[in-house]
């Protein structure tokens, strides 16, 4: 058995505010988090919540991860933008090109994510998050796919993504080159065990696949940090 996604994390300066903000966007409920934050429970086949924590760090520079947002119409596109942007998002300039189609928009704390124009055929079978793009190596995706046991379903050209054999959104990783990391990631997994075993024979099993165990000045948590191959965080909670 291997652990569950249980959430994507977002540290946020106002969480409820950018709680609010998301579920405006993607149409889900909000909900009280086990751990003192705001929760968003999906309303699809997405299969993990969305975590909103506090903290006083101020975002610096491009996250690691992002929303691709997908639209079924240029109409569709367009409303998705609007309706964001009604919300508090903004557009930005990530070193697009003009004749890309997508749009690039930060929510209201600077957290990128793009909607995707119709048509696009690497994210034709998925909901309305289509993609959860990571800046990452072909490391990285390996060990994605086996701690969570998602298959691979691209493999070409040191890009990677999985997806969950229950559907839901991709994750990809990008390749080289990465970006520098400048300090913690503002986006983080949340994993839990499964029920069957243990926090730490499930922390011990991704040692063996290429994570470590690292110290961001958590305290005495019931959680564990980790890092992945590319030194990107992740929790690994207690069973639950």
């Amino acid at each position: 058995m291997t652990s569950h996604l249980h959430a994507l994390c977002f540290d946020a300066n106002d969480p409820l505010r950018l709680a609010r903000f998301w579920a405006g966007v993607l149409g889900w409920e909000m909900a009280d988090d086990s751990y003192d934050g705001i929760a968003l429970l999906p309303s699809d086949d997405t299969g993990f919540r969305i975590r909103f924590l506090s903290t006083r760090e101020q975002k610096t520079g491009q996250n690691q991860m992002h929303f691709d947002l997908t639209s079924t119409s240029l109409d569709d596109q367009q409303q998705v933008v609007e309706r964001s942007l009604g919300l508090g998002a903004r557009h930005i300039d990530i070193g697009q090109r003009p004749e890309e189609g997508h749009v690039v928009l930060a929510d209201p704390e600077g957290n990128e994510f793009c909607v995707i124009e119709p048509g696009n055929n690497f994210l034709a079978d998925c909901g309305f998050i289509g993609a959860l793009a990571c800046d990452g190596s072909q490391d990285a995706g390996y060990f994605w796919s086996q701690a969570l046991g998602w298959p691979l379903v691209w493999d070409q050209d040191q890009e990677t993504a999985i997806r969950s054999p229950h559907g839901g959104p991709k994750i990809t990783w990008g390749g080289p080159p990465l970006m520098p990391k400048t300090g913690k990631s503002r986006l983080h997994f949340d994993l839990a065990p499964p029920v069957q075993g243990d926090q730490q024979a499930e922390v011990d099993r991704l040692v063996s696949l290429g994570a470590t165990r690292i110290d961001i000045g958590q305290g005495e948590v019931s959680w564990v940090v980790m890092a992945d191959p590319d030194g990107h965080e992740f929790c690994v909670s207690t069973p639950r």
